[in-house]
């Protein structure tokens, strides 16, 4: 996942974008992504009254009534709380905007001056936050298909602004930008916002070269949006919010801190270098939680974690309180309900004792609101069920708006694991059959869950399900599988959810079946690992200690980072053909990265971490595919994408792959290698990876191992593929281009890199592409992801229950894993060309 799911990754694409940033001063907290629109003008920008070539303002507040040109003061600009203020100059302003307008001398700037010059002189005073957030405003009103520079010329501004705040609290020019980095280390620490762990782990001379490494033109890569969002969310700051770390910092202390158990010391400091270089350009991206909190004291560093509820009192609430000790560390949450015995179930013998599993995801749901993640926003939660659990029917409606309340919960995210043969009995409108989990555990001795179908159309769960509705003594509930798919699709289209599992396909495709079973996903629906509940094995009184021994189940994290790919797939600006991308130096360094992360990170939960150094699980991702796509001038509808997918991840796969090995040969494979898929050599025979180069590959790996026991999943990335300025993940984007509606203005939204060349190839949004082209895209895909992908569909709230049942029924067939939400929009349906027909 998200790189950690945010709460703006839950909702519809229109609110996501409209809420991307603050509605408050410049230098004030995130408010939550629900929070009504305001005027938003960003932070501050440079103070554009201070150049260095204007004269040096009065220290005090007794001001002179004249400029130095014997001019009458019309207007003055004041700062410090109203408690410093000098006379405007618009000379001064104008030279301020035409500094910055240098880089961009395509752009007219007449107009754009007529605006500030007007906003300032039509008041007796300014304050001086007021007139760069008006010229923040300004600029970004101006973006549009034939000057989207206008973003980068607000990002100028709000750059300046910080290189100045971080001066005058950390004491140095601003025209340096960068000051002391070893110095910024020691004052955070002293502050208690750094950790003392960099400063321990590196000599004074280390972090002096590291300091060197710093390139300040590197921030001129970010876009205002990006720039304003990690500043005002990841950048180290003191409890007053003010400006200490600058965004090359973040990049630097995230290397720093992954890199600092690496040996040996010589060659440390080298992949420092290569993680910075890898950061800084924007080629990657780390998870949110590892963005926020490398290098920072408190926190973890993973995005998403799995837990799997036992069927017991104490099962369900050690569960319960794991969830929130995740939540509280800033993680989301998978749990997966289909252990829990049902509604009406035996409890210790005596019939119709149980409430089945709806009070139990009632008590997640208090839990996810209760218990924040990091003060930033709400726990987050999937809860996953089968479909053959007798509890299905009310699980789906779980979120609905209408019915009794009392049975509704609606914080959670609802998610079905389906098996093959409920799509078979779908298709041709067959009877389905409803159990107990419990019962059939008493009577069987098995689970039917701990099943899966080995082969597409055999195996042992069907076998194991039909034995069971064989078995009289085993009570059942019989619906039609179209009915029940007919209640699935309209909680979609009413409230995004349930998200779609297809069990079958995950575990076959599972490169560690041999030590467990996939029983659900995580948050986002791509991480897929080996999963088990933790179970309470004895409790005893020693003095007056209670000493409490469990064993420990596969508790599931996930720890990601992403490839930009349009940045790390195409050319460099000005180096033609000379190199296609830069993924044969990236996707090492990456793979090393994420590997640290599980050795240096501190889990909230015990088993967790067992969990974590078992199977030493990543995920590598990408965002910006839509992005990539326009860039290389592919249609989304084109075939070519389809192909061009189906080649890139491969490449991607093959490198990914090839890391780790190399990784397994100088550190260890995990722990439960042998026996795998990657030792026998099933992972590469069941991918068609027949070319010399993977049959090479794959006889290299039985030898030495892989690190990680799965290598790839791709998180929905909506915040940090924001920060790089690309589109989110494998999505396309929500229009080419809009307007955003704030309290008092309107500011263009631009598609990235957008332009008259690009622009045929994003003009369709993600509610006008063809859904079906997505599918067999993200199919081609899905088969060198190890993992899975946050797929979503983009469908008109009108669309046709056969079209919406024909497009899961292709991303089942088309072998997909799982899919994500359905996101419904109230569009003309004329309009919809691939739903109308």
């Amino acid at each position: 996942m998200t790189q950690t799911q945010t709460q703006a990754d839950t909702e519809p694409v229109a609110d996501r974008i409209s809420d991307a940033r603050p509605d408050a001063r410049p230098d004030a907290a995130p408010v939550p992504a629900r929070a009504t629109a305001q005027a938003a003008p960003g932070p501050a920008a440079p103070d554009a009254t201070d150049g260095d070539d204007a004269i040096p303002p009065p220290r005090t507040t007794d001001m002179p009534t004249a400029t130095p040109t014997g001019q009458a003061v019309a207007t003055w600009i004041t700062k410090e709380a109203g408690n410093r203020r000098i006379p405007y100059d618009r000379a001064r302003l104008e030279r301020s905007i035409d500094r910055v307008r240098a880089e961009f001398p395509q752009l007219d700037v007449a107009d754009y001056k007529r605006s500030v010059f007007g906003f300032v002189e039509r008041k007796d005073a300014v304050n001086a936050d007021d007139l760069v957030d008006h010229l923040i405003r300004e600029a970004e009103a101006r973006v549009d298909v034939t000057a989207p520079e206008w973003e980068q010329f607000a990002a100028r501004l709000y750059l300046h602004r910080l290189y100045k705040r971080a001066s005058r609290n950390r004491f140095y020019d601003t025209e340096q930008k960068y000051g002391s980095y070893v110095g910024l280390q020691e004052s955070l620490a002293d502050r208690n916002v750094y950790s003392n762990d960099i400063l321990r782990a590196y000599s004074k001379e280390e972090l002096q070269e590291a300091g060197r490494m710093i390139d300040p033109e590197r921030d001129k890569l970010f876009a205002y949006n990006g720039l304003y969002l990690l500043a005002t969310r990841y950048l180290a700051t003191d409890t007053s919010r003010e400006v200490y770390e600058l965004p090359q910092e973040r990049w630097l202390t995230i290397a720093l801190y992954l890199m600092q158990e690496e040996k040996p010391r010589e060659r440390r400091m080298q992949l420092v270098g290569e993680a910075y270089w890898a950061l800084s350009n924007l080629y990657m991206t780390v998870a949110t939680p590892t963005l926020q909190n490398a290098g920072k004291t408190g926190g973890q560093l993973s995005s998403c974690f799995i837990d799997t509820v036992d069927d017991s009192l104490q099962g369900i609430y050690d569960s319960n309180t794991d969830i929130a000790r995740v939540s509280k560390g800033g993680g989301g949450v998978g749990a997966y309900m289909g252990y829990v015995r049902a509604s009406g179930s035996a409890i210790r013998g005596v019939p119709n004792s149980s409430g089945g599993v709806v009070p139990w995801i009632k008590q997640l749901n208090n839990t996810a609101v209760s218990v924040d993640q990091l003060g930033q926003r709400k726990g987050a939660v999937a809860v996953y069920l089968d479909v053959w659990h007798r509890d299905i029917e009310a699980f789906l409606d779980l979120r609905l708006n209408n019915g009794d309340q009392r049975l509704r919960a609606h914080d959670v995210f609802t998610s079905v694991c389906i098996p093959d043969l409920f799509m078979e009995a779908v298709e041709r409108r067959g009877d389905w059959y409803l159990f107990d989990p419990y019962e059939v555990k008493r009577i069987k001795g098995w689970y039917l869950q701990d099943f899966f179908d080995e082969k597409k159309g055999e195996g042992s769960f069907r076998q194991k399900y039909e034995e069971v509705v064989a078995d009289e003594r085993i009570a059942r509930r019989t619906v039609k599988a179209i009915d029940l798919f007919k209640r699935i699709m309209v909680s979609q289209l009413e409230t995004g959810n349930p998200f779609m599992f297809y069990r079958d396909e995950v575990n076959r495709k599972n490169p560690n079946k041999h030590a467990g079973m996939v029983y659900s996903s995580n948050l986002c629906t791509e991480i897929l690992q080996n999963m088990s509940p933790t179970r309470l094995m004895q409790e005893i009184i020693s003095g007056n200690q209670i000493v409490t021994t469990k064993k420990a189940g596969d508790f599931v994290v996930c720890n990601l980072s992403s490839i930009n790919l349009g940045r790390a797939v195409v050319p460099p600006a000005g180096q033609g053909d000379l190199i296609t991308d830069v993924l044969e130096r990236l996707i090492p360094i990456q793979v090393r990265m994420l590997d640290n992360v599980i050795d240096l990170n501190a889990l909230p939960v015990p088993q967790a971490t067992i969990t974590n150094q078992k199977y030493r699980a990543i995920g590598l991702g990408t965002f910006g595919w839509h992005h990539l796509l326009a860039l290389k001038g592919i249609e989304w509808n084109a075939k070519a994408a389809e192909d061009y997918s189906d080649a890139l991840y491969e490449r991607i796969n093959f490198l990914t792959v090839q890391a780790s090995m190399a990784l397994a040969k100088e550190k260890g494979a995990y722990s439960v290698f042998a026996g795998s898929d990657w030792h026998t050599g099933a992972y590469f025979r069941d991918r068609d990876y027949n070319s010399p180069q993977w049959l090479e590959l794959a006889a290299q790996v039985a030898v030495n191992g892989v690190r990680n026991g799965w290598l790839m999943a791709i998180a929905p990335n909506m915040s940090t593929a924001q920060i790089a300025g690309s589109t989110a993940s494998i999505d396309p984007i929500f229009s080419a281009f809009y307007y955003e509606e704030k309290k008092d203005y309107r500011r263009p939204v631009a598609a990235p890199g957008l332009s008259l060349e690009t622009w045929p190839f994003y003009e369709k949004g993600a509610y006008k592409v063809d859904q079906f082209a997505s599918v067999r895209q993200n199919a081609r895909r899905q088969r060198h992801v190890d993992q899975s992908i946050s797929f979503n569909f983009y469908v008109p709230s009108t669309i046709r229950a056969s079209i919406l049942l024909e497009l899961h029924m292709t991303a089942w067939r088309e072998g997909m894993k799982t899919t994500y939400y359905v996101r419904s929009n109230d569009i003309d349906i004329a309009e919809c060309e691939w739903c109308s027909s």
